[in-house]
C-alpha cells in the first residue's frame, strides 16, 4: 500500500472542550505514539484524512509532516467515528519503520458465489496479520464460490500475499455456509414470530398500564397530603 503524505499540527488544546474545538476547526484529533517515544498530540485536516480513508482503508499508511519540525510514519491503530455525523472524531496512529514487522488486523472479503439455495453467516470480518508496515494489505480475499451448506472458511483458507504472514488462529472462523430456509419453513415459523410480537405487545401495554396507575396513585397521595395540611 502506498504511503499518503498529510500534514498535521501540535495540539496544545485537551479534553473534550479542546477536541471540540479542533474538529469546528475542520481538523481531526490525533495522537501519534510508539516505539518508545512520548505521545504526541497532533491534528490532522479532516477532508484530507477522509479522503486518504475512503480510498486506502482503516490500514492506510500516512507520512505526518508536523509544523514544529516533526516528520513521522504511521498506521491508524484506532479510529473513532461519529456514527450519526459519519465523522472521525479521533484518531490513534503507531509509529512505524520501513522494513519493520507489524501486526495488524486485516479486513477480510468473501469472493465467488456460494451455492444455490445458502446464505453466508460472518463470523469475523478481519485477520490479525503480520506484514511489512509499507506493505500492509487493504484487505485479504477468501473464496466462497460454489461452497454447498456445512462448509466452513477459516483463517488458513485465506489467501495471503507474498510476505504476509497469518498472527491469528488457522482455526479461526471467518465464515460459514448454511442452508437458505425454505418457503415452508419460513410460513411455519410465521406463527411464532407473529405470537412472540404479540406477546411483546402485550407486555408492554402491562408496563405502561402499571406505570399510569402508579402515577395516578402517586398523584392521588400527593393530593390527599395537602389537603390534610
Amino acid at each position: 500500500m502506498s504511503e499518503v503524505k498529510i500534514s498535521a499540527e501540535p495540539r496544545t488544546e485537551f479534553g473534550k472542550g479542546g477536541a471540540r474545538r479542533t474538529r469546528r476547526a475542520g481538523k481531526v484529533p490525533a495522537v501519534l505514539y510508539g516505539h518508545g517515544e512520548k505521545p504526541k498530540h497532533i491534528a490532522l485536516p479532516a477532508r484530507e484524512f477522509a479522503a486518504a480513508i475512503r480510498k486506502g482503508g482503516a490500514n492506510q499508511l500516512f507520512a505526518i509532516d508536523v509544523s514544529d519540525g516533526t516528520q513521522a510514519l504511521a498506521l491508524p491503530k484506532a479510529i473513532q467515528r461519529d456514527p450519526i455525523k459519519d465523522t472521525f472524531e479521533h484518531v490513534d496512529l503507531l509509529l512505524v519503520r520501513r522494513g519493520e514487522k507489524v501486526t495488524i488486523d486485516v479486513p477480510v472479503q468473501l469472493t465467488g458465489e456460494a451455492a444455490k439455495n445458502t446464505l453466508i453467516v460472518h463470523d469475523h470480518d478481519t485477520l490479525s496479520v503480520t506484514a511489512d508496515a509499507t506493505k500492509v494489505p487493504d484487505h485479504l480475499d477468501a473464496s466462497i464460490e460454489g461452497a454447498e451448506p456445512g462448509v466452513q472458511v477459516t483463517a488458513a483458507d485465506v489467501e495471503l500475499p507474498a510476505g504476509v504472514e497469518l498472527a491469528a488462529d488457522p482455526q479461526l472462523l471467518i465464515a460459514t455456509v448454511t442452508a437458505a430456509p425454505t418457503a415452508e419453513q419460513l410460513e411455519a415459523t410465521l406463527p411464532e414470530v407473529e405470537q412472540a410480537t404479540e406477546e411483546a405487545e402485550a407486555e408492554t401495554g402491562e408496563v405502561t398500564e402499571e406505570g399510569a396507575e402508579a402515577s395516578a396513585a402517586e398523584a392521588e397521595a400527593g393530593t390527599e397530603g395537602r389537603t390534610e395540611s
